[in-house]
């Protein structure tokens, strides 16, 4: 498949401009690209100019940088269609979506090891994703030690937080936002997850939580949950302090129950108090849904809880938004009942050895450093043994070229000194796709040493990416403008 493109918008000088190229049998003007257009125009023109942009993103199942699932079934993709037009927040007029977030709640909340009795209700909501379902849990550990140090008698204006340097930045949106103090432990080189000694070292009576995370973005590692519960509770029984943990699940919330089902990181610990798991990731939904689940009523303070009735009900909310979409929800609850525990567990195990494949193949090439592990998510991280005459940066660069978006970033403070890449296996990476990616790979890695032509489009105007598409010069020159420059991890 060939892109079109005659010209770049700096040589017409086209910057405030939509250029209409194959929309040109409908109208014969380019569109202002930063107001609105002054009359309509015909539906075909509009889909052929959006579409027209489109085609210069990446394609989405070789972006092996994102986490985020990029397939689904067709009969879940017509689910989604058909219940594009539900706003969740109608629970009233769409009583069964409510229904369907509810189960998917209990159904989650039991993978975890909630202490819930058969018949009885988990505690927990839907979100458009980890950081909302972070921003939640986050919200009502403060709340909870407020109230706590407020019938004390004592000060509840410094709240902190401590987490590992490796976490997400949507914890540190959480400290800004709500104006919590973020004590990172930091890590170093080989220790690439969060300390459980070095994160007691820092608490103290205004610590709200202690964050762990099953599944560093770095590396995929997941930190020693059961350690930091062991000390933490010896920690609270010294002090009489109550120091919650947060568990940010949000990759391996649905990796460990199906791979490693002895492994003691959720409910089961009695430190636990709340999980947010990201639906979109291992929960294998489309971008847009996550979830977070308290371990108790009494882990969710009442007053965060609004009740609203003009929507025709007595209504609860305990969102930062509104209105939402019901469509991923009922993806969620399509996959759970689709796929259930076994269903799951194949398609985990499956992205578990592809990824075992990649690094046993990456090894013997001999030109890399493995910084995955082989207990967590399905990834491999790696790192270049020798960085003399180009690194993790270039790979990642010439790989584009090939149609792969494999990530070059940096690892957390104090190991910022770490480069490295990072290829995400999920569900709809095959093995099939596994060697074309290493055989790129060793091409890339042939033609930098060789530095023949380094840097230069290959001749002809057009190049071959891994057999699946061909490209113009114009769209790698845009590839490399809007996406090649980014150089951290992707969640």
């Amino acid at each position: 498949m060939v892109i079109s493109g005659t010209s770049t918008e700096e040589e017409h000088g086209l910057h405030h401009a939509v250029d209409t190229s194959l929309a040109y049998r409908y109208i014969q003007n380019p569109l202002p690209r930063f107001c609105m257009p002054e009359w309509e125009i015909p539906k075909e023109a509009a889909y052929q100019i959006v579409n027209d942009e489109l085609m210069l993103d990446g394609n989405p199942r070789l972006n092996l940088a994102s986490f985020v699932t990029t397939w689904m079934e067709p009969e879940c993709d017509k689910l989604i269609e058909e219940s594009l037009n539900k706003n969740y927040i109608d629970m009233d007029e769409y009583p069964i979506s409510t229904e369907l977030q509810d189960r998917c709640v209990n159904m989650i909340a039991r993978l975890f090891n909630a202490p819930l009795k058969e018949e009885e209700e988990a505690v927990g909501v839907s979100t458009a994703g980890s950081s909302e379902a972070i921003m939640l849990a986050g919200l009502a550990c403060k709340r909870k030690w407020q109230n706590k140090r407020k019938a004390e008698g004592k000060p509840f204006e410094k709240p902190n937080i401590v987490t590992g340097a490796n976490v997400q930045v949507c914890w540190e949106k959480f400290a800004q936002y709500f104006e919590v103090e973020l004590r990172d432990v930091k890590i170093r080189e080989g220790y690439y997850v969060m300390d459980p000694d070095k994160a007691i070292e820092l608490i103290d009576e205004n610590t709200i939580c202690v964050c762990a995370i099953l599944g560093s973005t770095y590396n995929g590692e997941f930190e020693d949950i059961r350690r930091l519960n062991d000390l933490l509770k010896k920690k609270n029984a010294e002090t009489g302090w109550d120091i919650p943990i947060h568990v940010d699940a949000a990759s391996g919330g649905f990796v460990a129950p199906f791979l490693y089902p002895q492994l003691k990181w959720d409910f089961r610990l009695p430190l636990v108090r709340s999980i947010n798991v990201s639906g979109h990731k291992y929960g294998l939904v489309y971008a847009g849904v996550g979830w977070i689940i308290w371990r108790t009523k009494q882990d969710l303070p009442e007053e965060l809880t609004f009740h609203i009735n003009y929507l025709g009900v007595d209504q609860p909310t305990f969102t930062l938004n509104f209105s939402k979409g019901a469509s991923q929800i009922i993806a969620q609850y399509y996959q759970l009942i689709r796929l259930g525990f076994q269903g799951y567990q194949a398609i985990i195990k499956n992205c578990r050895e592809n990824a075992l494949y990649l690094t046993r193949e990456l090894k013997k090439t001999g030109k890399f450093n493995i910084l995955s592990k082989e207990m967590g998510i399905p990834l491999v991280a790696f790192s270049l043994r020798n960085r003399s005459k180009y690194n993790e940066h270039d790979v990642s660069d010439n790989l584009r070229r090939h149609g792969w978006i494999v990530p070059a970033y940096t690892m957390a403070p104090d190991a910022e000194h770490v480069h490295l890449l990072r290829i995400v296996i999920r569900e709809d990476f095959n093995r099939t796709m596994a060697g074309r990616l290493l055989k790129d790979i060793h091409a890339v890695l042939g033609h930098l040493d060789s530095r023949t032509g380094y840097g230069a489009v290959v001749p002809g105007d057009q190049m071959e990416v891994s057999g699946l598409i061909h490209t113009s010069r114009t769209t790698w020159k845009l590839w490399k403008k809007h996406g090649m420059l980014k150089t951290n991890g992707v969640c």
